[in-house]
Formats: C-alpha cells, sequence, structure tokens
C-alpha cells in the first residue's frame, strides 16, 4: 500500500480523518507517520486541541496494524481497547505522529494468537512531533479479530 492509497483508505473509512486533514507523511514496515494541520484541530487557545493530538496518535497506531496485516494477507478488524496519552508540550502548528510496536511486544506471538484464535492483543506507541519538539505521548492497546470474528 502507498501513502496515497493509505490516506485516500483513511478518508473514506475513517471520516473524522478528513475532516481532520490527516495525511500520511510515510510509511514503512515498522512505523507509519501521519501529519495534519492546525486549522481543522485548534482550539479556543490556539494550539492543537487535545482529542485531536489523541485522535491523530491512535490513527497512525492503527495504521501500522493495519498495514502489517494487510501485507501479510491477513485480513483483520483493528480496534483500540485502551490508551493513555501524555500531553507533553502545547502544539501550535501542523504535527506529525508516528507510530511503532511498544518496546517488549512479540509481533509472532500476536500473528499465532490471531491465526489460531481469530483474535490477538497488542501494544503500539505513537509519539507526537511538533517543530522538532516531543509533544505527546500515546501508549495503545489494540485488539485484532480475525476474518472469522470480524
Amino acid at each position: 500500500m502507498t501513502p496515497d492509497s493509505l490516506e485516500h483508505y483513511l478518508h473514506e473509512h475513517i471520516p473524522l480523518s478528513r475532516a481532520m486533514a490527516v495525511r500520511v507523511v510515510s510509511i514503512a514496515e515498522d512505523s507509519v507517520v501521519l501529519g495534519a494541520p492546525l486549522a481543522p484541530n485548534i482550539n479556543h487557545r490556539d494550539t492543537v486541541f487535545g482529542g485531536s493530538a489523541s485522535a491523530v496518535a491512535i490513527l497512525s497506531a492503527w495504521c501500522l496494524l493495519h498495514l502489517r496485516l494487510t501485507a501479510l494477507g491477513h485480513p483483520s478488524r483493528v480496534v483500540i481497547q485502551r490508551n493513555t496519552m501524555d500531553y507533553l508540550a502545547p502544539i501550535a502548528g501542523d504535527f506529525t505522529a508516528r507510530s511503532a510496536l511498544a518496546a517488549g511486544q512479540d509481533w509472532d506471538k500476536f500473528m499465532n494468537m490471531l491465526t489460531r484464535k481469530g483474535i490477538g492483543r497488542i501494544s503500539v506507541d505513537a509519539a507526537l512531533d511538533y517543530d522538532g519538539v516531543a509533544a505527546g505521548r500515546l501508549s495503545g492497546d489494540f485488539v485484532a479479530f480475525g476474518k472469522d470474528r470480524a
């Protein structure tokens, strides 16, 4: 999947991503970077609304799982189970969210459970960046349901 096709998928299937003007900056096997502008995500203090920052971080993490599962030919329904979000600095302009599997996560174990049981759980992190500064950090637990449970 290309960045353009992923962006199109997000805008068609997750309408909030279009309203927030989320763009796919880059994709790799171990990371997805999404970007968003300030204007559609602004709050009353002329910075990014916390819910928008959290949503972009969650989308970045979700995209990483979606892409990896799709690349393996393993269609799954991926949902977030829980998350924590730390806001480290105000975001007063365009920002990005970069996802990666959380430290200590075992992709092979996750896939084994998903294949055998039809359900797998894994943790994914996302880091928010604004103008070269760490602006936020998401830690999320995601659940993937195999095609029989989707």
